[in-house]
């Protein structure tokens, strides 16, 4: 028999947050001012081969601004699509554990002290987590709950070669265990369709994370984006892009391989409209949310499912 979340056949973010802090809460995506590893010469100068200019905060608030200021700067934006009070501070752009602990503890901390923020999400890599940076994490987290976004991708190391991820699976063993034992939520991204992966590969990253026992999961579909080291590749050399209903299959079994305790954060994912080259029906949210929703039932899918 399906297993519902509220009106969803998978535990939603929508769902969590209502039954944690009794309402939605919107995120505001900020820019601290940091950078990457793989962009300043420590690993790379281009990032991952998928990541935009822009270090995947494509959608954050102006860096100059303080984080006071782009917090409210966020929430005009947001004005007149979200009518509550109650925010996610979403530390977006580039590697956000990348700087000195000094300039850290301040600007999470001012994050943390906003009124109307509930929780501290920050987006990392594994490799720039270390027990200083985690002890830092756990104070702010008894301001505000923290939340961790660590960008993995996938589990399997000739794929993490190809996109340039820069750092072996251990690595990102060692991070999960740190926070674990600091007791900060973990959210693990993962991109569904890199080339050269087929379904199997798919399911084994999801049921390693079953394994590590995450709070929450974003299931992003790989978008092409100008400017990326990845377009320049499907230009010189296509690979193949699902289309929606090809995507839905691949992504009901994921969801149907993922343990029910852990928090879906996202399905598809959006990259900007004016930088998106594939897979283009992506860009109308409302409608491959909805079609998505129609598929799950039609097939009967549910997370936990295939467990």
């Amino acid at each position: 028999m399906a297993v519902y979340w509220g009106e969803k056949r998978y535990h939603s973010l929508d769902y969590y947050l209502k039954n944690t802090y009794g309402e939605k809460l919107y995120k505001i995506a900020l820019d601290a001012g940091m950078t990457c590893p793989n962009r300043d010469g420590t690993l790379g100068t281009r990032g991952c081969i998928f990541c935009s200019e822009g270090g995947s905060g494509d959608f954050a608030s102006d860096r100059r601004l303080t984080i006071t200021q782009q917090i409210e700067s966020g929430k005009m934006r947001t004005a007149g699509k979200y009518a509550g009070s109650s925010y996610i501070a979403y530390f977006q752009a580039y590697t956000n554990t990348y700087a000195p602990i000094p300039y850290m503890r301040r600007i999470f901390t001012e994050a943390a002290l906003h009124p109307d923020i509930r929780v501290v999400s920050i987006a990392t890599r594994p490799d720039c987590l270390n027990p200083d940076t985690v002890t830092l994490l756990a104070d702010i987290n008894r301001i505000k709950p923290v939340w961790v976004e660590l960008g993995l991708q996938t589990i399997h190391e000739k794929t993490a070669s190809f996109i340039g991820r820069g750092y072996a699976l251990p690595v990102f063993d060692a991070a999960v265990s740190m926070l674990k034992d600091a007791q900060i939520d973990i959210i693990v991204h993962t991109i569904l369709v890199l080339p050269g992966e087929d379904l199997s590969m798919m399911l084994k990253t999801m049921h390693y994370l079953n394994d590590a026992c995450i709070q929450g999961v974003k299931l992003q579909l790989l978008h092409v984006l100008k400017g990326t080291a990845l377009a320049e590749v499907y230009e010189d050399h296509p690979f193949w892009i699902p289309s929606m209903e090809e995507y839905f299959y691949l992504l009901g079994r994921c969801i149907g391989s993922l343990s029910p305790d852990t928090v879906i954060h996202r399905l598809t994912g959006d990259g900007p409209r004016q930088l998106l080259i594939a897979p283009g029906w992506t860009v109308n949210k409302r409608l491959v949310l909805n079609q998505m929703h129609a598929y799950l039932k039609a097939q009967d899918i549910w997370q936990g499912k295939e467990l």
